[in-house]
């Protein structure tokens, strides 16, 4: 089970991957280029918000299928942080990854409320770049390709 959960978690990052930039560049350069807002920027804010919130599902899955408990309880939490792999994979990347996903619902819930055009592509601009910007910075790029 392990297995097939890490590769489901490790193929479905490109779908999020792919969605986040697509939601962040269609806000920036419709922000910027003084765009209305339609119902295709909806899907699109919508669809990246539902990928992320799946891939965290999945991830959740795949960190309590691991065997990451008990090598918490053996080692401790203090040899866990002197390790730099055990750090970044226990602690560092699903804490990055779940604010991430917080940040993508507050944006959306935020841009939800925004009557015009330009507080709505502003709200996606800054809290879906600032997500995509966590992810880029957490992704295990040395397993990636």
């Amino acid at each position: 089970m392990y297995e097939i959960v890490k590769m489901l978690h490790s193929y479905w990052a490109y779908l999020v991957l792919l969605m986040m930039i697509i939601a962040s560049i269609n806000a920036i350069i419709k922000l910027i280029g003084g765009k209305e807002f339609q119902a295709v920027d909806f899907r699109i804010s919508l669809f990246t918000l539902i990928v992320t919130h799946i891939q965290l599902l999945i991830g959740i899955v795949l960190f309590f299928a691991s065997n990451y408990l008990s090598v918490i309880s053996d080692m401790g939490m203090g040899e866990i942080m002197k390790n730099k792999l055990l750090r970044s994979n226990i602690i560092e990347h699903p804490t990055t990854m779940i604010i991430a996903v917080v940040l993508i619902t507050i944006g959306y819930s935020k841009h939800k409320k925004k009557l015009t055009s330009k507080p709505k592509f502003k709200m996606l601009a800054i809290f879906y770049t600032l997500a995509l910007i966590l992810v880029l910075a957490k992704i295990p790029w040395n397993t990636w390709f």
